[in-house]
């Protein structure tokens, strides 16, 4: 399942609540989970609220009672002894982590001792958990997000008056496409912040989806210029009858003609640790005539800077090019089937008109060949034939 994240007005907490609550997440559900976690005197309400025109559900955290105030050191040791399942937890965790990393880096203290006060500490627990506890009962497992608009003007918290964007808010956001929108409020919450960073792994448009739901969850403000809400699109991939995947990814190119060849094979050893898709290396003829060899990666948007740093790192080359492609492949799966050669891992793949092929994966056949002495194209036609 795949969740798109339109963020026109931001993203906070309880948005991402109401959003989900939207979708379908019951609220009993959804408090019986958060009332496991060793915190009681809270309670979460739901309402169903319009903001310029469009209905959406309102998710806000009550402190009913007294709480201390926690350190980060304290809400980690609280989810790691909650009975919630071990994807929530992690989830959990990654998230409250770029909070505290944020806030030790501004206030120049350790991330074990970042200070949630007494209501904030609450309230943070129950959104960022209660977002995992949404994500898990979706089943989504690939998130996308729009780029992230960012108010303006001040915003009080328990420091005082403090510029918007706030200042954990902007560090969370680094390395985040954003863009300033003329309006005179928060717009994004370090815990929103906080949130999407964690769950996105691309900020893009909306991507080739079979769309099955929308939920939209309300900030607080009832804001002029647009409707105050946060709206979750949840679907199936580009899937096609055919059994076609469509995806958006980068490409990262450059041309070297002055590199000793022998490092070719070591940049692409580390290109594939860090993540790429496919490499190639092209021929091409340069100024002057001058034979070299075009770099060309393919990889998903979000790893971009990690590839880009590896290829000025490890090559001579001064300057890359990127750019954005659209692929198509059919959908595929790792299985591994019984042969005369024992376990062999395959791909299943399916094909437009439906019908299923293998194809064995080279690493096994290797092994295979080696450990038997006997050719590698005899072990491929082997394992085929006793896939057919």
């Amino acid at each position: 399942m795949i969740a798109y994240f339109d963020c026109f007005s931001g993203i906070s907490g309880d948005m991402t609540l109401g959003a989900f609550i939207d979708l379908g997440v019951p609220t009993d559900w959804l408090k019986d989970n958060l009332l496991k976690l060793p915190l009681n005197g809270f309670d979460l309400s739901v309402s169903t609220v319009h903001r310029h025109g469009v209905h959406a559900k309102y998710a806000q955290v009550e402190v009913l009672e007294h709480h201390h105030s926690r350190h980060y050191s304290d809400i980690i040791a609280l989810i790691n002894n909650s009975p919630l399942n071990a994807s929530v937890k992690e989830r959990s965790l990654d998230i409250f982590d770029r909070i505290a990393s944020a806030e030790s880096h501004i206030h120049g203290c350790s991330k074990e001792t970042v200070h949630f006060h007494e209501v904030g500490a609450v309230d943070a627990i129950v959104d960022i958990v209660g977002t995992a506890l949404c994500v898990d009962y979706l089943k989504i497992d690939r998130v996308i997000s729009s780029q992230i608009p960012l108010g303006r003007g001040f915003v009080s918290c328990q420091h005082g008056k403090l510029p918007v964007p706030a200042p954990a808010t902007i560090e969370i956001l680094k390395g985040i496409p954003v863009y300033g929108a003329d309006i005179p409020h928060e717009l994004v919450t370090p815990t929103g912040a906080a949130i999407i960073t964690s769950l996105a792994k691309s900020y893009e448009p909306i991507p080739g989806m079979e769309i099955e739901a929308v939920g939209y969850g309300a900030g607080a403000r009832d804001l002029e210029q647009r409707p105050n809400l946060l709206r979750i699109m949840i679907g199936k991939t580009g899937e096609l009858q055919q059994g076609v995947q469509n995806d958006r990814l980068l490409i990262v190119e450059t041309c070297i003609d002055d590199m000793n060849p022998e490092i070719f094979g070591f940049l692409m050893e580390r290109l594939f640790e860090d993540g790429a898709l496919d490499v190639y290396w092209i021929p091409v003829f340069m100024k002057k005539n001058r034979p070299g060899t075009m770099v060309q990666v393919l990889c998903r948007k979000d790893q971009k800077e990690t590839i880009a740093n590896r290829i000025f790192t490890e090559t001579t080359s001064i300057g890359i090019r990127y750019y954005e492609a659209f692929r198509s492949i059919l959908s595929r799966e790792q299985i591994e089937i019984e042969t005369v050669f024992g376990p062999v891992a395959v791909k299943k793949v399916k094909n437009p008109d439906g019908s299923i092929r293998v194809a064995p994966e080279y690493e096994a056949c290797k092994r295979i060949a080696l450990e038997k002495n006997i050719p590698l194209k005899s072990v491929y036609e082997r394992i085929l034939k006793e896939a057919g």
